[in-house]
């Protein structure tokens, strides 16, 4: 699956060190999998939780972390609409957030 907006994901883990492994983890999970349903990526990511508006939320290094992403299964996209903490995602909404 290919991952829109990494930058997103650099510029939190050069503020968060400790979530590099496993935001790095995530990352290639998502690359080498060939997710093409709700029910494969469950299969990868079991923690993950559909959201609405075609948007999951992963749990990063426990649940320290959390990050929003769109999922398009037919066009093989992720597009990260959010990483944070789990303090910052209590204050967002999941279907709306889009950080820059």
């Amino acid at each position: 699956m290919k991952i829109v907006n990494k930058e997103l994901i650099d510029r939190f883990v050069a503020k968060h060190a400790d979530s590099s492994n496993a935001v790095i983890r995530w990352i290639e999970l998502m690359e080498r999998a060939k997710i093409t349903s709700h029910n494969e990526l469950k299969s990868v990511f079991s923690s993950a939780d559909y959201v609405g508006n075609s948007r999951y939320v992963f749990n990063i290094k426990g649940n320290d972390y959390r990050l929003v992403a769109v999922i398009l299964f037919a066009a093989g996209m992720a597009t990260v609409c959010f990483i944070g903490t789990h303090a910052e995602y209590n204050r967002v909404d999941c279907l709306t957030v889009l950080q820059k």
